[in-house]
């Protein structure tokens, strides 16, 4: 088997890493950052923290460089994953393609380039120390299914999960992986932007009763939204907020947003707070929390241009 990882940040390179450790499994990945690239490529690739691993795989900026892959895991940001598959697409024509970017819409992105798809959504989290180098802060599940309009088949659904657990990535193939998505997508709306606005991280945030209070006013409303979906949540976030709060858990980790604004780079806003606004306004559900941090956060990044 094959796999290409497309977008090896934090969140990619948790699940390159992790697959390469498999002897049935070929890994490529592709990404932009050359430095990232030049030292996998030099000294393989390392995680540490949650878990420590340092695997060999075969990375590349150039995806003329890449060979056919029987699958594909996209991990890019959620607004870069549209010129990613436009350059990588060739290589997916006999594979099957997994999102596990942040936010909703994703999917649809990726079926505007491949014929068949797989809707995923992943809990594990990290972040980029150094080139070559990704600090592995929260284990966690990772859920894929058939993506309606353009499915893969559950065959193939089955074969990627299954390497990912092997590989040290608990996944779960499933008929329907929307209430797991949602589930996530609610959490990261109703916690990522608040400690991008505040610089806090996710147990200081929980900590304070007024900024908790906030994350409930968020979660809320997301629920709403899916419930006028029929997606009944497979797990509630409150409690999901609460456990990772924990020290043991993810009191200490910055949310990758707050990394992305620390970093002035373009956030993922459109994709979570703004995708389930979105989905309120189609549905006739009102969203104004949501629409309010969403305009806050591109305040920020209004800022500093």
């Amino acid at each position: 088997m094959r796999i290409c990882i497309v977008g090896c940040g934090a969140v990619g390179s948790l699940f390159a890493a992790n697959l390469a450790t498999l002897e049935d499994v070929e890994v490529w990945a592709f990404d932009l950052y050359q430095a990232h690239v030049d030292a996998i490529g030099r000294d393989g690739l390392m995680l540490s923290g949650a878990g420590n691993v340092h695997a060999r795989l075969r990375a590349t900026s150039d995806p003329a460089a890449l060979p056919p892959c029987d699958f594909g895991i996209v991990a890019t940001k959620a607004m870069h994953a549209d010129s990613a598959l436009a350059a990588t697409a060739h290589v997916f024509t006999d594979g099957a393609v997994a999102s596990v970017m942040n936010g909703v819409g994703n999917e649809e992105t990726l079926a505007r380039h491949v014929s068949r798809v797989i809707r995923g959504t992943t809990f594990p989290a990290g972040k980029l120390l150094e080139p070559g180098h990704v600090q592995w802060d929260v284990k966690g599940d990772t859920t894929f299914s058939p993506f309606e309009p353009a499915p893969a088949t559950p065959a193939e659904v089955e074969a990627l999960a299954d390497a990912c657990t092997r590989g040290g990535m608990p996944a779960a193939a499933v008929a329907d992986a929307r209430p797991a998505q949602w589930r996530k997508v609610i959490f990261n709306a109703s916690t990522n932007p608040i400690g991008a606005l505040t610089g806090l991280t996710h147990g200081r945030v929980c900590e304070r009763p007024d900024l908790r209070a906030l994350v409930s006013g968020l979660v809320d409303e997301g629920k709403a939204v899916a419930a006028a979906q029929g997606i009944t949540l497979d797990a509630d976030p409150e409690a999901l907020i609460d456990h990772a709060a924990k020290p043991e858990v993810a009191y200490g980790h910055k949310a990758s947003m707050l990394q992305d604004v620390e970093a002035r780079r373009l956030t993922e806003i459109d994709y979570l707070n703004g995708g389930i606004a979105r989905f309120g306004r189609e549905l006739g559900i009102p969203t104004p929390l949501h629409d309010t941090i969403t305009t806050l956060v591109k305040g920020v990044e209004a800022s500093w241009t």
